[in-house]
């Protein structure tokens, strides 16, 4: 049974005071990414000072809508990644960045054009005890000023069973101290601390580990907000399990984890053609958030990685290329450990954001918008090609041989750029030209693809 507690005291109200979270900006709420550039970047783990740089000089030039930034609430020390994800308090004091560092990252995605996706973690708190990045000590089920023992779930173990509903949302995942979301004291803190982001200009969340919160809770949480801004939710999908991605459509967008295994299976199994379906059996298209991969899922194998090499960018073009969902590019580190925290320093980071092939597709589908498929065409194995519908063409050739082949694109005619291999601003000599009839006939190297569109 879940426990139902007093309304938020004083206490707690001071501390989201102290840390500057009790302002507030009027926003308009969305359902989904609003706009035309609906493509979010993620950098994972990266410091606020590098994200403000990096939609400066690369997500607001290339036309991205969106950059996601991992967890800025003080948490446990320690070198691994997986720190960040144990908060012990919601003050911004964690190794990306304090308060100050965190505004100033908001403005500068601003200024760029980008807006911002904070990766909130709201289901539970750190395990042990300790002393926090900021300076906070705690204990399991005791973070001062903030939550004590009654504001957590009474099931004091692991979760073990995946097709009871209550064992999934009520005990603990890896031992984390779970939050009884169905308290309102809880949900009033946690209410707080997000509108407090939102009021240092925060534009929307990605909600970690939204599975293991009841969808009513979270929805409850939504509606004390004053102004909840574009929410994504972490819905894992599990054949046979209890909790369904589909519950927190209501709610928000929810990453389509199964998205990303189809994506490993097309390109590994040298059968593109099965891209055709791949909004088959998956969340609708509107509130699907679509990804090649990400932290979790480059290490636990589930899908491809920046490892694959062209086989990775390839997917994260048809990604950019396909109208379904909204697409998520992951931008990570290079990693052997797998619990290995992020690069100290400039070096070290994949930079798949900013790489030539994903940047031209990031202006294509910002030109092609809404825009249905077309002409389809495939070989039967590793080569695919389709148009989007008067707006723009793509052709992704997997296979180790080149292509060579006159195609339908659905385009009007003329010249257009190759805007994946061409450079910004100019088509470098890669250019295609499109017949009266809308036939272009297309070279497309082995492991490579080539994408064109129309200009406004």
């Amino acid at each position: 049974m879940q426990r139902r507690s007093r309304l938020l005291g004083g206490a707690l109200a001071g501390v989201l005071a102290a840390a500057g979270l009790a302002t507030y900006a009027p926003w308009t709420s969305q359902a989904s990414p609003p706009g035309v550039k609906s493509v979010t970047a993620t950098l994972f783990e990266r410091p606020f000072a590098q994200v403000a740089k990096a939609c400066t000089e690369q997500l607001g030039p290339a036309g991205y809508g969106y950059v996601e930034v991992s967890p800025a609430t003080e948490h446990i020390a320690g070198g691994q990644w997986w720190t960040s994800y144990q908060p012990v308090g919601y003050r911004i004091a964690g190794r990306l960045g304090d308060r100050t560092a965190f505004e100033n990252m908001v403005g500068a995605c601003h200024s760029a054009g980008v807006k911002v996706i904070a990766d909130v973690v709201v289901n539970h708190m750190a395990a042990g005890s300790g002393t926090g990045t900021g300076g906070t000590s705690y204990t399991k089920y005791d973070y001062p000023g903030l939550y004590r023992d009654q504001d957590f779930h009474t099931c004091r173990k692991d979760i073990a069973d995946y097709t009871d509903r209550g064992d999934v949302q009520n005990c603990e995942l890896v031992g984390l101290a779970d939050l009884d979301t169905g308290s309102d004291r809880v949900r009033t803190a946690i209410a707080g601390y997000l509108d407090g982001l939102r009021s240092l200009g925060v534009d929307g969340f990605r909600v970690d580990a939204a599975k293991h919160m009841a969808a009513g809770d979270l929805a409850a949480v939504k509606g004390k907000m004053k102004a909840p801004g574009f929410w994504v939710q972490e819905v894992v999908y599990g054949e046979g399990e209890a909790v369904r991605p589909e519950e927190y459509t209501a709610t928000g967008d929810v990453d389509e984890f199964r998205y990303g295994t189809h994506l490993k299976a097309a390109f590994q199994s040298g059968n593109l053609a099965q891209l055709k379906s791949v909004a088959d059996g998956k969340l609708s298209g509107d509130r699907a958030r679509t990804f090649v991969d990400n932290w979790d899922t480059e290490r636990n194998g589930s899908t491809l990685t920046y490892k694959d090499g062209a086989a990775y960018l390839l997917a994260n073009v048809f990604m950019l290329a396909s109208p379904y969902g909204a697409p998520n590019v992951h931008s990570g580190y290079a990693w052997t450990d797998k619990d290995a925290g992020p690069p100290a320093g400039a070096d070290g980071w994949t930079g798949i954001h900013a790489k030539r092939e994903i940047t031209g597709m990031v202006g294509f589908r910002n030109a092609v918008g809404s825009a249905g498929i077309t002409d389809w065409w495939d070989n039967g194995g590793d080569a695919i090609a389709f148009g989007r519908d008067g707006k723009g063409f793509v052709a992704l050739n997997n296979g180790g041989g080149a292509l060579d082949r006159t195609f339908a694109t659905s385009l009007p005619a003329g010249t257009y750029c190759d805007v994946v291999r061409a450079a910004p601003g100019a088509c470098d000599g890669h250019t295609v030209t499109v017949g009266d009839d809308g036939t272009a006939r297309i070279p497309v190297p082995a492991k490579s693809a080539v994408a064109l569109h129309v200009q406004d």
